[in-house]
């Protein structure tokens, strides 16, 4: 009996903290493409602001956040040893 009792009061994460590592780094990632998302408006809604159609938000901010999602994706398929 006190076997079983043992057994159940152990509690495992399901992941080990090297997953969870690799979890957190690819949150702030994504945070990051984010970041780079934003910006480019105006103050005047008569007025066209050419920033909106900069490198930074049309091709590295969405490949960061793509990056970031693969980054979590891996952390959560990587097999604990």
């Amino acid at each position: 009996m006190k076997n079983n009792n043992e057994l159940q009061d152990k509690h495992e994460f399901l992941f080990d903290s090297i997953n969870y590592k690799i979890l957190l780094i690819g949150i702030v990632v994504i945070a990051l493409g984010f970041i780079l998302m934003s910006g480019g408006g105006s103050n005047d809604p008569n007025v066209f602001n050419e920033d909106v159609f900069s490198f930074r938000r049309i091709r590295l901010a969405p490949t960061t956040v793509l990056i970031g999602f693969g980054i979590t994706i891996y952390s959560i398929f990587k097999k604990s040893k």
